[in-house]
């Protein structure tokens, strides 16, 4: 086997450090700098009409909460291997955010919260960081699915058949599933994925269930007073059903962190277009919200990264003491 020196490991891991913040970097740079659909002398002119002290530390509360809520649903879940404290699951939630932001639908998330933890529990934290994002998902298309039923009823997007076709569709699927739990692939099955998520005890379920709901309720109100700030004067369930639709076939597309406000931009600017606002109203909330919830947290989760010591990640385990 090649052995790699000491000195060298070093390099390679400071490399990559580097290669990850800089990217991170260059792409929101890259996004804010070269989007030809950010009217950034129209949101200035707006921005000094309604600029509020009180409006924007709202705002920036919103995105506070909407990550501090992320982190305890994460301190919560790997309290089932070993207690962590509030600072530890704050660094590798925000760390994992920066070293997922290449990677499609955040995949690198999950090596990254990995390496903090011994290899012998690499398996169990990919688990859990596949059951922190799952129930969010679970939220995003339940709560999606009424705000695009609801939306649906009152400008008739798509016709009662097809709503009845897709409904008929997702239960067949759902059936299938069903009938299907017990077939194994390379060792996995639905059963043993259901088995494996019964072991973890209902009060932490439930705890990292309520916390997801909050979370959820913070960043689609966040969009939905980012709306009223830019003077789109809508009733509440119209915009908020809006909000959860476009969030939720948002989320059934493939896509990189770094992306995710041009994904959710042009579905935004769709629902929204029917409802009249403006394209660049739409796209500096979607810019926005991309930008108070990805890009601050990244800026954060850079230091996180930087100051990784692949050393000592293993052996670091911060448990809670009386």
């Amino acid at each position: 086997m090649i052995s790699i020196s000491h000195k060298t490991k070093h390099f390679l891991v400071l490399l990559v450090k580097l290669l990850i913040v800089g990217g991170a970097f260059y792409f929101i740079y890259n996004q804010l700098a070269n989007n030809d659909k950010l009217d950034w002398q129209k949101f200035l002119v707006l921005f000094h009409k309604n600029q509020s002290v009180l409006g924007i530390v709202f705002i920036l509360s919103l995105s506070v909460f909407n990550r501090f809520f992320e982190i305890l649903k994460w301190q919560n879940l790997v309290g089932f291997i070993h207690e962590i404290s509030l600072g530890e699951a704050t660094k590798q939630v925000l760390a994992a955010l920066t070293a997922g932001l290449f990677t499609p639908n955040g995949v690198g998330e999950y090596a990254g919260k990995a390496l903090y933890f011994d290899k012998k529990d690499t398996k169990k934290v990919v688990f859990l960081n596949l059951v922190c994002n799952g129930i969010q998902m679970i939220l995003t298309v339940v709560f999606g699915i009424f705000g695009l039923l609801y939306f649906n009823a009152q400008y008739n997007v798509i016709t009662t058949k097809t709503v009845a076709v897709l409904f008929g569709i997702l239960v067949i699927l759902f059936a299938v599933l069903f009938s299907a739990k017990k077939i194994t692939i390379k060792g996995y099955s639905i059963e043993r994925l259901i088995h494996k998520i019964n072991e973890i005890p209902k009060s932490i379920h439930q705890k990292n269930a309520i916390l997801a709901i909050f979370r959820y309720l913070v960043f689609s109100h966040q969009y939905y007073f980012l709306f009223l700030a830019f003077d789109v004067d809508l009733p509440y369930f119209i915009l908020i059903s809006a909000v959860s639709s476009v969030y939720f076939l948002a989320s059934s597309l493939p896509t990189f962190q770094f992306l995710d406000f041009a994904v959710k931009g042009s579905v935004a600017v769709y629902f929204f277009g029917i409802l009249g606002v403006n394209e660049w109203v739409v796209v500096f909330v979607t810019t926005l919200m991309w930008f108070l919830n990805v890009v601050l947290p990244v800026i954060i989760g850079s230091y996180y990264v930087l100051n990784f010591k692949a050393s000592q990640a293993h052996k670091e385990k911060i448990i809670k003491t009386n």
